[in-house]
């Protein structure tokens, strides 16, 4: 390694943000918990090293940091990053030319040219060729970085390639920004520990999370606007359904009305982009360069929303397709403009940086926690202390849940309990994360043969989610309840957002009470009051009442349809099946209430 580079390890050479800037106050010197890492890699010199940091908290500098300590001190003499996309493995390689450190990201085979110290390559070329990167860390003492390391277990075969590839390498680095896989497959390299429930879980070697990052301001906080609104569609039987977004319903029911908001010829989405529109304008008063992007779930969905941002602000959007050649070039050239809006189907969802994303629109059906935790993580980035990130989501049970758990951390575990009639939540995500992280991004054919048809939707504006908290009643597009929430100011301290957010329902709150009952339209109840239910939750209820109620046949000696009927009469409403949360509730209540009485 030359002079130069080797002296480039010394921290006050190194952006702590590159390539991004650095946020307030950490401009100079490693971020905190990258020097807790550095020294704690130091002292224990591990051969295997799993860091789990928050998107945007710099698991790049930490890595590359790292990297040129291992080259200055002689542990290692080259490098290779394994990164997810193309798109990333050249970031790699860009990002450590700055201090010195120089990759090929065009690699494929024979000897490396005498001017690199490593290469950065995919997973998926690592899987091509496993033993031409096994012959090279055999070579020379080789530090092997891992990037996202859950795509070593997207597949099996690149699971045991990179098993091949790295198992004689001197050290390896894995990195991850998201919870863990929702499978079983061991990820290689990665230690598992016994808990006291018999669960084998992955262990990291340092963890640090969004709710530390937040604090330290090194991310933004998240708001989290939420949209309801009336769907229809029709079945493929021919049957016509209404339903609001939001309600209880069954699974099938909520994955329809889901990709009805979604169909950019119905209401819901034009609303919710010029709604989203909007909050980026505000933002910009503050934040001059911030951009919006709407992560969409297929081609002819992201053409058609890119068509409507057009007509609603005027200006082209930026549009990246995954199988589109000059997609890298478009989301480069985008970062480095001050256009509004890009629209872009999945491939924005990890790893790729573009620090000015302010405000984004999920208009996926993508469900899996680690997606939507990689999706939001394009919005979090911090430049400078006090921006804050905007993100409008359909209120969709699923995605409401991640909203509230940004702070929860996950790991991988490698066993998981199987019951009998126990719905597994993680159960249907595979298939969805198999999508999620496909490269390329072909047309299947699925659109044509969807189940349903969508015939038509608005948009109602419904919640604002905060650190755990839900904020402010519903209120139609383009009120004056909705723009309340809309004109957040875009640079705030994460205490101010909830003192504002409280302060806003306050007014809401005040305001409604004054209006006449016949103006009273939309449901003019606090969020916090109107829980959105989970299918999940559904069930439990309608069990915990049949429960309830067999106790009470043998207390009363009735039947339970005599029992059922009467619940209905008393407390109103259809048959337990399909009743609302709300209904099941007052129906346990009562049963509740007659069962004392007889004691």
């Amino acid at each position: 390694m030359t002079t130069t580079a080797a002296n480039t390890h010394s921290s006050h050479h190194l952006s702590p943000a590159f390539p991004g800037r650095a946020p307030w106050g950490t401009a100079g010197k490693l971020r905190a918990w990258q020097q807790g890492a550095m020294e704690k890699y130091i002292q224990e010199q591990p051969r295997d090293f799993l860091a789990v940091a928050t998107p945007g908290a710099g698991k790049t500098t930490f890595a590359l940091t790292l990297a040129s300590w291992l080259l200055h001190h002689h542990v290692v003499q080259q490098v290779t990053v394994v990164a997810p996309t193309e798109h990333l493995k050249k970031q790699w390689a860009e990002a450590a030319a700055r201090i010195g450190i120089k990759l090929d990201p065009e690699y494929s085979a024979g000897p490396l040219g005498k001017e690199y110290h490593g290469v950065a390559v995919t997973y998926a070329g690592v899987g091509v060729r496993p033993m031409l990167h096994r012959n090279r860390v055999e070579q020379r003492k080789t530090l092997v970085i891992l990037d996202e390391i859950h795509h070593a277990g997207d597949s099996k075969s690149w699971g045991e390639a990179c098993l091949e590839a790295f198992e004689p390498a001197t050290r390896r680095l894995a990195l991850t920004g998201t919870p863990f896989r929702s499978d079983t497959n061991p990820i290689p390299f990665v230690a598992y520990e016994e808990g006291n429930d018999g669960i084998r879980r992955s262990a990291a070697d340092y963890t640090y999370g969004y709710g530390s990052a937040l604090g330290d301001g090194v991310v933004r906080p998240v708001i989290f606007l939420s949209y309801s609104g009336n769907m229809r569609w029709r079945t493929k039987a021919g049957d016509e359904i209404a339903a609001r977004l939001g309600e209880p319903m069954t699974k099938d029911a909520v994955s329809q009305a889901w990709r009805t908001a979604l169909d950019p010829r119905g209401e819901w989405m034009p609303s919710v982009l010029r709604a989203a529109d909007q909050r980026l304008t505000e933002v910009r008063k503050a934040i001059p360069d911030a951009g919006a992007l709407v992560i969409a779930s297929d081609q002819d969905s992201a053409r058609s929303y890119a068509k409507l941002i057009r007509e609603i602000t005027g200006s082209k959007a930026t549009l990246v397709l995954s199988d589109d050649s000059g997609a890298s070039e478009r989301i480069d050239e985008f970062s480095h403009n001050t256009d509004r809006w890009m629209v872009a189907v999945r491939m924005v969802s990890e790893g790729v940086d573009v620090p000015r994303l302010a405000v984004g629109v999920y208009a996926t059906t993508i469900s899996t926690p680690l997606f939507f935790a990689q999706a939001v993580g394009r919005f979090v980035r911090s430049r400078r202390r006090g921006e804050t990130a905007s993100v409008f989501l359909p209120t969709v049970p699923d995605l409401l849940t991640f909203a509230n758990e940004m702070e929860v951390e996950r790991d991988h575990a490698l066993d998981k309990p199987k019951k009998e009639s126990e719905e597994d939540p993680y159960a249907e995500s595979e298939k969805e994360m198999e999508e999620a992280n496909r490269e390329q991004d072909e047309d299947t054919g699925e659109q044509d043969t969807l189940p349903f048809e969508a015939l038509e939707s608005d948009a109602v504006f419904d919640r604002v989610l905060y650190d755990g908290a839900e904020f402010g009643m519903q209120a139609h597009p383009g009120s004056e309840e909705e723009q309340d929430y809309l004109g957040i100011p875009g640079l705030l301290e994460p205490d101010q957002v909830q003192l504002l957010l409280q302060k806003r329902q306050a007014r809401q709150i005040s305001h409604s009470r004054k209006k006449p009952d016949d103006e009273a339209d939309l449901l003019e109840l606090p969020a916090e009051r109107r829980p959105v239910v989970t299918h999940k939750e559904l069930l439990e209820l309608r069990k915990q009442l049949n429960t309830m109620v067999g106790a009470y046949v043998h207390q009363s000696g009735k039947p339970h349809g005599v029992i059922h009927t009467e619940l209905r009469r008393v407390c109103g409403g259809p048959p337990s099946a399909e009743a609302t949360a709300g209904q099941l509730r007052q129906r346990i209540a009562k049963v509740q209430e007659w069962a004392t009485r007889m004691r």
